[in-house]
């Protein structure tokens, strides 16, 4: 049997096994070069999405405690009344030109009597909270009605200098937790000091003497005038013999 060689044959497999090897190698190499960078991108993923829980974090602590306080109200007996108070202890007030929904205290006088932020709650408290929007488009807490303040006077918790007082073209009262607020203790005396003036001292009236003053002594001397002329009773004498 004659075995026939085709020229050109073996030389063409061995190039195909040149080139398979190659490529072989070639996908070897990139193999962990892939890998790294499939590392990489799964670092730099990671790292991009680790603000997400820090920024809410930080949401959620400016958003709780402090929100909190800012939206609690409080009581406390002050002057004898039961009062409201804010998160800090400061007493609240009520302006009398207010409308249950309408602030007229702006300007000057809501820097003298600072709005309460609403909206506000209170536990155990009878009696409706709302809110109002001022004219500067801010939300405004209300008690029954009434716009709330605080008063830049009080300087420690437990004070309530404002109540009683006419300013800023109105009265001021503190709010009590009885009834409608303000409308039902709108007499209370202020708890501020009032000065009263001192009564006169009454007029001192001289008493009337109890002696008569003593009559003026006749010059006229008594007694027959003291010349013994019967007749002319200290006259000179008459000429008559009785002498």
């Amino acid at each position: 049997m004659t075995t026939r060689m085709i020229p050109g044959r073996g030389n063409s497999d061995k190039a195909r096994r040149f080139r398979s090897g190659r490529a072989r190698l070639r996908i070897l190499l990139a193999l962990p070069a892939a890998a790294a960078a499939a590392a990489a991108l799964a670092a730099c993923s990671s790292a991009g999405a680790s603000p997400s829980p820090s920024a809410s974090s930080t949401s959620s602590t400016s958003s709780s405690p402090a929100a909190a306080a800012a939206g609690t109200v409080k009581t406390a007996t002050i002057a004898g009344a039961t009062v409201l108070t804010n998160s800090k202890g400061f007493t609240l007030y009520s302006f009398g030109p207010d409308t249950p929904t309408t602030s007229k205290c702006n300007g000057t006088c809501a820097q003298n009597w600072p709005p309460v932020q609403g909206p506000v709650t209170a536990a155990g408290v009878t009696g409706t909270f709302g809110t109002i929007t001022r004219s500067d488009g801010s939300v405004q807490a209300t008690f029954d009605g009434h716009p709330l303040y605080t008063f830049v006077g009080d300087t420690t918790p437990g004070q309530a200098k404002g109540n009683g007082l006419n300013a800023a073209g109105g009265l001021w009262h503190d709010i009590t937790t009885s009834g409608t607020a303000a409308r039902d203790h709108k007499h209370r005396a202020p708890t501020h000091a009032v000065t009263t003036p001192p009564t006169p001292p009454a007029a001192t009236v001289p008493a009337p003497s109890a002696t008569a003053p003593a009559s003026p002594s006749d010059p006229i001397q008594q007694g027959n005038g003291g010349d013994h002329d019967a007749d002319n009773n200290g006259g000179p004498s008459d000429g008559d013999g009785n002498i």
